[in-house]
């Protein structure tokens, strides 16, 4: 490895990134295994480093782990051209509008059931008996 070399806690620190999910993302392939020391331990190169940060940013983002897979290859092959990432974040952003328009009618149904409650002291409940049809 040339250049300075980080151990998993640095790494995790620096990124904000939990050990487990480090080693976890190394598991599915999504990064890929760093050097060890002769002791076993990981050392993780600039660029690792880097490319953690970019997986953070994504799943921050909500992309899901095989669309930050499909951007890293993208990237990695330096052949990402910005329609290829423009197609992958229009289907995402049509993915997070249609959850935002589920949870929007769920409000409005959680709102409703609400109201219906009277919060007294009966023993029956309009919003029990909704949610029992």
């Amino acid at each position: 490895m040339t250049g300075k070399a980080f151990s998993i806690g640095e790494v995790s620190r620096a990124t904000d990134v939990n050990i487990e999910t480090i080693r976890y993302y190394e598991r599915i392939g999504l990064m890929p295994a760093p050097d060890r020391t002769a002791g076993g331990n990981r050392q993780y190169s600039l660029e690792q480093k880097r490319q953690l940060s970019f997986i953070k940013r994504a799943r921050n983002l909500g992309f899901s782990i095989d669309q930050i897979r499909s951007l890293l290859i993208m990237a990695d092959e330096n052949e990402m051209t910005c329609r290829q990432v423009s197609a992958l974040t229009a289907t995402h952003l049509a993915d997070v509008q249609d959850k935002i328009k589920e949870l929007k009618r769920l409000e409005s149904k959680l709102q409703s059931l609400h109201q219906k409650c009277q919060s007294n002291n009966a023993p029956d409940c309009p919003m029990i008996e909704d949610l029992f049809g």
